[in-house]
């Protein structure tokens, strides 16, 4: 067996096995610790992966291995989500971009015309490809965040799912993305490793489509509103909400004045507000990871503090109301974090400033009204 060729260098340990990986959980002997060239060698060995927990000691190891072979990956079927996906998110930007631009159009007409229309309409709405991609790659990068840091723990993790939707039941072409875990999680430092890689590498994208849409933006200096910027639906100004950081942008790319966003910088705008959501302390979002493991069960005070911060903040922008229903519904009426598998087991302090970072994230990206316009 693998563990037999680490645990002789080993003053004790335990082994747990949970579905399909198996956890050794050690005390090194003082003759290894450092460790000696011997227990590194071992470890190059080592079928899986392993980090030392130095925050309870430095002779505390944890080792990580599959049990079994992974299943193999229906990458087809995700592929075939993601285009999907990205073409609803494409319809969606044509009707925000430009009015005139209708999926309908192709719909009723002859068979023979039918590639003519798709291929008038894939012209007509070209302005809108590059919000599409921006988008998606938003949430590509952020579940791929997730999927390369769970896979460097050995967690067992699905490809991306995409969901997409029609634009005229949500706007924006699309229901979002997840992965699935299909393997336990072994401590908390595994779950803020996770969870924040996600948001971060979502973040990253959405930055440069905010760089790159604020500085094609057109200025509207003369145009008062609800916020600094906007796009036009049905010609009609139509605003949208700001976060520090969105404020922030749009004042050091495109200036003071007011500004009609470029697809791209829209798509940005999208990608902070996925952020946001993601990052909400709450049951099994990002955020709840995060806020789990930085202060382990006392998680829940804080969602259940922020549960009641959406009801108040529903006055103002009545989704928030349909978001704290749709948590609670997803998990079945709790906002608390389920346990991972040693919840004893504390963050490392080298982490601690990666977890803050990414709290203080979710306050810069927050916008508590973020479609005025619909008011």
């Amino acid at each position: 067996m693998p563990s037999k060729s680490v645990t002789p260098y080993f003053r004790y340990w335990r082994t747990t096995i949970v579905m399909d990986r198996e956890v050794i959980d050690a005390v090194v002997s003082a003759s290894h610790r450092g460790p000696s060239d011997q227990l590194r060698r071992a470890l190059d060995a080592w079928p899986g992966t392993y980090y030392w927990s130095d925050r309870e000691s430095p002779d505390r190891l944890v080792l990580i291995r599959a049990t079994r072979s992974a299943p193999r990956e229906r990458w087809w079927f995700h592929t075939l989500l993601f285009v999907m996906t990205f073409g609803t998110v494409w319809m969606a930007g044509a009707m925000l971009i430009g009015p005139s631009v209708r999926i309908s159009a192709v719909f009723g007409v002859a068979p023979a015309d039918l590639w003519s229309s798709i291929s008038g309409w894939a012209t007509q709405a070209v302005p809108a490809f590059g919000f599409a991609a921006a988008l998606m790659g938003v949430l590509l990068t952020h579940e791929m965040g997730h999927y390369v840091v769970a896979k460097r723990y050995h967690i067992n993790a699905s490809p991306p799912f995409f969901l997409p939707a029609p634009p005229q039941i949500n706007f924006i072409g699309t229901f979002g993305a997840f992965i699935r875990l299909r393997s336990p999680v072994v401590d908390r430092r595994q779950l803020l490793d996770v969870g924040a890689a996600g948001p971060w590498a979502g973040f990253v994208i959405s930055v440069l489509a905010l760089a790159f849409g604020l500085a094609h933006s057109n200025a509207a200096p003369d145009l008062i509103g609800e916020t600094r910027q906007f796009i036009y639906i049905h010609n009609s100004p139509f605003f949208l909400g700001d976060s520090f950081f969105m404020t922030w942008m749009r004042l050091a790319v495109a200036g003071e004045h007011t500004v009609e966003l470029h697809p791209m910088a829209l798509a940005g705008w999208f990608g902070l507000f996925v952020t946001t959501l993601n990052l909400l302390p709450l049951g099994q979002l990002d955020g709840g990871h995060i806020v789990y493991a930085l202060i382990g069960r006392h998680q829940a005070k804080v969602g259940l503090l922020m549960w009641y911060g959406l009801i108040v903040l529903g006055f103002q922008f009545w989704g928030w109301w349909l978001w704290a229903a749709l948590i609670l519904i997803l998990g079945r009426g709790r906002l608390a974090h389920p346990s991972v598998m040693e919840p004893h087991r504390p963050v490392p302090w080298s982490r601690w400033p990666f977890g803050l970072a990414t709290a203080i994230l979710f306050v810069v990206t927050f916008t508590p009204n973020p479609l005025p316009s619909l008011l």
